[in-house]
């Protein structure tokens, strides 16, 4: 095994987020457009490839992996690929083992799933609830249903999984929800991630006007809520608090406000097979033109390391002073994987 993967800025890579499809039962208003037209399924990996492709970054220094989407449980035969990679955890004689295998999703499939992830392996899941409002969720969602949602996440605690619910924040939309949810989740003994909106792809939706600062809406719960500083992270981009009403945590995801880009340790493969070193870079190499025209390991590993020796040292997301004017990728988000 080679010594590991390492950017220019020093940064070792060993967090890979994995998009299995860009297909999903939702469209979210700040991920994808309502008239999404969505990839030929010949341009998508199929699971060899991806499995290729995951064991070459785990056998290179790679621990973590988060399956995304989309919406990865809408995608046929996803049980036994979650058994493949589980067979990868913890087995630190091998060359090549993983610490963590997590998933990212809407939860409306969760119920179906979540035994059969916990079998694999898997011990938490990232579950994006933007409200608890269901004529609210209806809107933001566009096709969504909160009880399945909901549902979801019981079966998943009921199954053993640890949930961390994911918000986006949006001024005007759910801004007036935050205590509610924080509630909510010590209730179910689920952490809370807030997160900022970004500016990926055109989604219909005017995402300056709903760009909400989490140092405002931090500022603002700490007056209602004993928010105790913590100092281990994840290895993600959350910044996290311990809540002292509820014994959970609720964490800050600031792309915009306060870039964790200083840390960075993860890259994006999308279903297609480009792989992106940075959220807010359009630049990626292209992985499925190497295991498609007959290329071996040490020809993936060349494609993963051209593409760590341009990641930069950090995104250009900015949001314009004109309404409506952003500066990002013009990828959607549910393509790169979320």
């Amino acid at each position: 095994m080679l010594s590991g993967l390492v950017d220019p800025a020093g940064r070792r890579i060993s967090y890979l987020r994995v998009s299995v499809t860009d297909r999903c039962d939702m469209r979210c208003t700040y991920c994808m457009s309502e008239r999404m037209t969505f990839l030929p399924r010949a341009d998508v990996l199929d699971f060899e490839e991806l499995l290729r492709l995951c064991q070459v970054f785990v056998k290179h220094g790679v621990k973590r992996l988060r399956i995304t989407g989309g919406e990865p449980l809408v995608r046929r035969d996803i049980g036994p690929f979650f058994e493949t990679l589980g067979q990868w955890l913890h087995h630190p004689e091998q060359a090549g083992s993983l610490d963590e295998l997590t998933l990212t999703t809407n939860g409306s499939r969760l119920a179906l799933y979540a035994e059969t992830l916990f079998r694999a392996g898997v011990r938490r899941v990232n579950v994006s609830v933007d409200t608890l409002d269901e004529e609210r969720f209806a809107r933001i969602t566009r096709r969504g249903k909160l009880a399945a949602t909901l549902d979801g996440i019981r079966a998943a605690r009921a199954a053993g999984l640890a949930v961390r619910v994911n918000a986006v924040a949006m001024a005007g939309v759910n801004d007036d929800e935050f205590d509610t949810m924080l509630a909510w989740c010590g209730e179910i003994g689920a952490d809370l991630c807030l997160i900022e909106t970004m500016p990926m792809g055109d989604t219909g939706e005017d995402r300056t006007a709903r760009y909400l600062p989490l140092s405002e809406v931090k500022a603002e719960l700490a007056r209602r809520w004993t928010l105790e500083p913590l100092a281990d992270r994840s290895g993600g981009p959350a910044r996290y608090m311990r809540v002292a009403e509820t014994g959970q945590r609720i964490g800050f995801i600031t792309p915009m406000s306060h870039n964790f880009c200083s840390t960075c340790n993860r890259v994006r493969l999308s279903c297609t097979g480009q792989l992106y070193t940075c959220l807010g870079h359009e630049d990626g190499v292209d992985l499925r033109a190497i295991l498609r025209s007959g290329g071996d390991d040490s020809a993936i590993l060349a494609g993963i390391q051209a593409a760590i020796d341009r990641k930069p040292t950090g995104h250009d997301f900015m949001l314009g002073a004109k309404p409506g004017e952003v500066s990002g990728p013009v990828r959607h988000m549910s393509v790169t994987g979320g």
